[in-house]
């Protein structure tokens, strides 16, 4: 047996290995780490935008993830980053990443949007029901470079600014505001504990204490605005706009291609070996629910039992996520007007992972979620994950959440030049404080330092990028118009045989 003596070493020995602090860098040193790393990556590197020897076609890349989706759904996609170089923009994530892959980075990793411009950051409600502002779209989170999420952040800025036709000036002003609200933000970070960082959040208090004096009478009244539409953007509100009473019960209206019920799903997938009577869809569906729960926390699971599904279909969301599995769920709970709206949205490989290796999760939607739990202050008490066996012995991996929980957005279509650059700000803070949960906080704000060296870069990177993506959109339009031709000639010579 055992002495007394070798059971405390043994004890002991445990404690140290879990207390162990091997591998680990100090503040101190990290700090020292960061400041270091400038001789090796000057900051002023990331000013160059050059197309690197050999790039992608960005038309191939994107034409290859066209064939992971719905076909009837694709010429929805390419209609939709069709509309303006910002809508392509929004959907060219891998085009992006594949040339962020090009550049030098300083090594320091993070958990990463993959997708951080600035159409992805808003407003929800969270599990208290306070209205945070914070990013909002995960489909291509990845452990990778900082660097890469605050690039695209800049370049959104500036392309948004074109897009609305504001001055050099003005667009030059909000993208040095989204890069110093990052950089100085994340000196915040650095200054603070870590738990203390762990529970910053900035919700509507916070941006009206941080920007109230700044905002005109117009842009203070117009974001009054938008927190009142989000905090009535509910399972209620989607219920009502997309259900009818059919002999006493909730349908969803069809509205083909972009919202097709369960019901009228077999006429979609005719002729594709799938058996899409509504019986067996159902199967299939409640299946994917019972997963989903396992993945929740035993009370959590247990408050969406409670509820039961009414009727679901198949709904188009996004711009690059066109094409992809994305089902709405209606569901019912005590009363009629009790209700719950779940989106089961499918998740494929980051646009990240070709460029920084596989990701750890075994799901592509535990991969999002456990991504959003990473980077977000607080998410969907409903945030889960699960898997869809095919008869053909493949799989599709979603995650699941509400479909609206009080969520909103500014308009980008009609913000002003002031506003675009207090947005810009908010979503740099917010990137940074997602950064800092995941990364090395200390080792990023003494690389960038107090200075503006980094800032000015990224302004010269977003301008000469946001120009590659205006060639990239026209090359984009250009090959998606011919093939819309050959696709008429094609039925025509049909037609005429």
């Amino acid at each position: 047996m055992a002495s007394i003596g070798n059971t405390k070493d043994a004890w002991r020995h445990s404690v140290q290995e879990i207390l162990s602090t091997e591998g680990k860098r100090s503040a101190k040193q990290s700090n020292k780490y960061g400041k270091s790393l400038r001789k090796a990556v000057p900051r002023d590197v990331f000013a160059a935008w050059r197309p690197p020897m050999g790039r992608p076609d960005p038309n191939e890349l994107l034409f290859e993830q066209d064939k992971m989706r719905v076909q009837d759904l694709v010429p929805v996609r390419h209609e939709r980053m069709g509309v303006s170089a910002f809508t392509f923009y929004r959907g060219a994530a891998l085009v992006m990443a594949s040339d962020l892959s090009s550049l030098p980075t300083t090594g320091i990793e993070v958990q990463a949007c993959g997708d951080a411009h600035i159409s992805n950051f808003g407003l929800f409600l969270s599990p208290e029901r306070r209205t945070v502002f914070d990013i909002n779209d995960f489909d291509e989170t990845c452990r990778g470079p900082w660097e890469w999420d605050v690039a695209r952040l800049a370049v959104s800025v500036e392309i948004c600014g074109r897009d609305r036709g504001f001055t050099k000036k003005q667009r030059r002003n909000a993208v040095l505001a989204a890069v110093r609200g990052y950089r100085e933000a994340m000196r915040e970070f650095a200054s603070m504990g870590t738990m203390d960082v762990w529970y910053a959040h900035f919700d509507t208090d916070n941006f009206l204490a941080r920007f109230g004096d700044e905002l005109e009478a117009t842009e203070r009244k117009n974001a009054n605005k938008v927190l009142t539409k989000s905090k009535k953007k509910n399972s209620v509100r989607a219920v009502s706009k997309f259900t009818e009473v059919v002999d006493g019960e909730l349908r969803i209206v069809s509205d083909p291609p972009l919202i097709v019920p369960l019901r009228n799903f077999a006429e979609q997938v005719a002729g594709q070996n799938v058996d899409g009577s509504e019986p067996e869809m159902a199967k299939i569906v409640s299946m994917v629910l019972r997963k989903y729960e396992k993945t929740l926390a035993p009370e959590r699971a247990a408050l969406v039992r409670q509820y039961h599904g009414v009727d679901m279909a198949h709904k188009v969301v996004g711009v690059g996520s066109v094409g992809l599995q994305a089902w709405i769920v209606v569901m019912e709970g005590a009363t009629p007007d009790d209700v719950l709206v779940l989106q089961i949205k499918e998740a494929t490989e980051s646009v990240l992972e070709r460029f920084v290796g596989k990701a750890a999760q075994p799901n592509h939607g535990q991969r999002v979620v456990e991504g959003q739990h990473a980077m977000q202050t607080a998410s969907d008490a409903l945030l889960g994950w699960t898997r869809l066996l095919t008869p053909k012995g493949t799989h599709r991996d979603f995650y699941v959440r509400q479909l609206w929980d009080g969520k909103g957005s500014i308009d980008l279509n009609r913000i002003a030049a002031k506003g675009l650059s207090h947005l810009a700000r908010a979503c740099g803070w917010t990137l940074a404080h997602a950064h800092a949960r995941t990364g090395d906080r200390f080792a990023i704000a003494s690389y960038l330092g107090k200075s503006d060296v980094f800032d000015e870069a990224l302004y010269t990177f977003a301008q000469a990028y946001a120009t590659q993506n205006e060639q990239d959109y026209e090359a984009f339009v250009a090959a998606t118009a011919k093939d819309v031709k050959d696709a008429e000639d094609a039925r025509d010579a049909e037609d005429n045989q």
